[in-house]
């Protein structure tokens, strides 16, 4: 087995070249209690669109995270290094927080809270953490929830259009290709980008049915059955499937054109690949890490490798910002 690298260190995609973005850092302030509103509305715009995560962390300062890195918020709305400056936030202010976030209705997102998230209208994922229930080494229930990590969904529309010719072949089907990032580095905008782009037909390439297996609710952000991104015309969402169950029911029944899905990680989740590949179907999907060699010291990357499954490799980086490609690989 060998590969090839194409064009080395010429492809890269920052955040903050031609960027669309779709939701931005006021909407999710409606989610908040009102007390916590008040030094992030102090925040100046520009701050605010810089913003990637909210942290809201009970009886510790109020945390964000942008471009620059973790900074903290203190009561007048201004970013401190110091974390004795923020503004700590109480379990008061956890508790109304939660409660806004749910609609005051646990019962009905407690199999999002059991994975450890919920998505916000508009896209927004939530992580949230607490105390887990445990029974018979299940977690059954989450208590004493003061923890929540708001990752700010933005849609950054055209991070595809220098890759996808990479994706077909002479014959303009789509390769098989596996995206292989650290977390932070913009595999799910460039992925949704993919999604988009085939769907929509673009960049030359021949209109595709596309089929997104969204276990995480990432890729599309659906809220109540809609996308909240622009996956396309020709794009169904399998939201809060999980893969092995998804990519199954995507082959039986939705007769998709490519798959798309995020974050491989078990063998379970290699061996539905390896069914979608022997239906013919094409695959593009991410796996973290920070090469190929490292992907397959793991059982389910090793896997992948010794069926062969993916054609093209992109690895990514945030050496020039986040989306940075690093190289495209021919594995097979």
């Amino acid at each position: 087995m060998g590969y090839q690298m194409m064009n080395p260190g010429h492809w890269a995609v920052g955040v903050g070249h031609g960027n669309t973005w779709h939701r931005g850092f006021s909407q999710v302030l409606s989610y908040v209690a009102s007390s916590l509103r008040m030094p992030l509305g102090r925040l100046s715009p520009s701050v605010q669109r810089d913003v990637l995560e909210l942290r809201i962390r009970q009886a510790r300062p109020l945390a964000l995270v942008n471009s620059q890195g973790i900074a903290f918020v203190s009561p007048d709305g201004q970013l401190m290094a110091d974390p004795k400056e923020g503004y700590h936030v109480t379990e008061e202010e956890c508790r109304l927080t939660l409660q806004l976030m749910t609609r005051s209705s646990l019962y009905m997102v407690q199999d999002q809270l059991l994975q450890g998230f919920i998505t916000l209208h508009g896209g927004h994922r939530v992580g949230i953490s607490g105390t887990a229930f445990v029974e018979e080494g299940d977690a059954l229930a989450i208590r004493h929830m003061g923890q929540f990590n708001i990752r700010i969904a933005r849609e950054i529309q055209g991070v595809a259009a220098t890759l996808l010719p990479s994706l077909v072949d002479d014959q303009g089907r789509i390769l098989s290709t596996l995206i292989v990032s650290p977390p932070g580095c913009g595999k799910t905008t460039l992925i949704r980008d993919i999604a988009r782009q085939l769907s929509w037909g673009a960049g030359g390439v021949v209109r595709h049915n596309v089929v997104i297996v969204d276990e995480r609710s990432e890729i599309a952000a659906s809220w109540q059955g809609e996308p909240q991104m622009d996956v396309g015309p020709c794009t169904d969402v399998l939201n809060g499937y999980p893969k092995t169950s998804g990519i199954m029911l995507a082959i039986r029944a939705m007769a998709p054109d490519v798959l798309i899905t995020d974050e491989l990680g078990t063998t379970n989740d290699a061996e539905a690949i390896i069914e979608a590949m022997a239906a013919g179907i094409p695959v593009v999907a991410s796996i973290h890490g920070d090469s190929w060699e490292n992907v397959q010291l793991r059982p389910g990357g090793c896997l992948l490798a010794r069926h062969g499954i993916f054609r093209r490799l992109v690895v990514l980086s945030r050496r020039r910002g986040p989306g940075t490609i690093e190289k495209i690989e021919t594995l097979y």
